[in-house]
């Protein structure tokens, strides 16, 4: 898998794991801090989600995105055309987001997972290829915009 850069953001929830998070990614990738910048102002994760799919312009850009729980966050994502977020909460969801799924955007709660599961969940999801096969069909079905 091919992979030029990484943004990642995150609500005032997320800041603290957002900043290890970062530290853990960048000596093997580029990482991109599209913020927030403290955690002592209560800031709108859905404004970091937007923001971050703004920024997804080719297959080889991919995504992190933190709230407290990783549900807003990740529903916000994906009111986008471009973004495919999964909110994930061990190592088996990471992975098979990438696999079955072609997830270009991983998102989790900060105030649900410790540093460790949340690291490794992101070595399985860098880590993993999508499958393609029987998978891409369906992917294919995510993408496509209905007109009802």
């Amino acid at each position: 898998m091919k992979i030029d850069r990484i943004y990642i953001a995150s609500d005032h929830a997320g800041f603290g794991l957002k900043e290890r998070v970062k530290g853990f990614l960048s000596e093997k990738f580029s990482v991109i801090d599209l913020g927030c910048d403290d955690e002592k102002i209560s800031v709108d994760y859905p404004d970091f989600a937007h923001k971050m799919a703004e920024n997804l312009v080719n297959d080889s850009d991919f995504g992190i995105l933190i709230c407290g729980t990783g549900i807003g966050i990740s529903i916000a994502a994906n009111r986008h055309k471009n973004v495919r977020c999964a909110l994930c909460h061990d190592i088996s969801t990471a992975k098979l987001a990438r696999e079955h799924n072609n997830a270009n955007v991983i998102a989790f709660g900060a105030r649900m997972l410790g540093e460790v599961v949340v690291f490794d969940m992101l070595n399985a999801f860098f880590g993993t290829n999508f499958a393609g096969g029987r998978h891409q069909n369906r992917v294919e079905k995510i993408n496509q915009k209905e007109q009802k």
